[in-house]
């Protein structure tokens, strides 16, 4: 659980009641195959790493919190470093909850290397949209030029450092990429042939 109030969005009741074939049980618990890497991922190592980066993820953020409320507002770039960090774990913050309580969907169940490859693609993803002005973040209300430089300089070592990460460990970040690229591609090449099949049609009825 976490901070008490958020549930496991597969709970092992609800595992245990389970007849989906994705859901499997050997000597150590229950498991499924993941989508990203078709690895066996046990649910409750799945979540124990999520609460324990949880935990870390809350305490670095009080601490951010406590060295804002006490920096000068002289100190510009200083409270930029601070605010960019907060932005990136916020959004950790927010993407564990997602896939915490998410029991639809077997897609969030997933080793930890891949799921620091999802968390390092959205802050990158995050970072553009801020750098374009497509979002408001209330981290960053004021120096917004200082925070986006901030979020890029710092967010990989503030990723490895909150999942206890070693340092290659983002080098693996292809396997979540290469799936997506490949799921693209299926997508696209059946929308082609759907469109072939609808031109076909439409010229035998003319």
């Amino acid at each position: 659980m976490l901070e008490g109030r958020y549930q496991r969005g597969f709970s092992p009741e609800r595992l245990a009641a389970s007849s989906d074939p994705r859901v499997r049980r050997d000597e150590k618990g229950f498991y499924t195959m993941s989508l990203s890497e078709n690895t066996k991922v046990y649910f409750d190592d799945f979540y124990r790493f999520l609460e324990l980066t949880y935990d870390n993820a809350l305490k670095e953020r009080d601490n951010v919190l406590l060295k804002l409320s006490d920096i000068e507002p002289a100190y510009e770039e200083t409270i930029a470093y601070y605010r960019a960090k907060s932005v990136i774990l916020d959004l950790l913050l927010k993407t564990i909850r997602r896939f915490y309580c998410d029991g639809g969907n077997f897609g969030v169940v997933m080793t930890p290397w891949c799921f620091g490859t999802v968390i390092l693609e959205r802050v990158e993803v995050y970072k553009e949209r801020l750098s374009k002005g497509e979002v408001c973040d209330p981290n960053i209300p004021d120096y917004p030029y200082y925070a986006i430089k901030y979020i890029e300089e710092i967010y990989k070592s503030t990723l490895l450092e909150l999942f206890d990460f070693p340092e290659n460990a983002f080098h693996m970040r292809w396997q979540y990429s290469e799936l997506l690229k490949r799921y693209s591609k299926i997508l696209t090449n059946i929308t082609d042939s759907l469109n072939s099949v609808l031109k076909t049609v439409k010229n035998y009825g003319s």
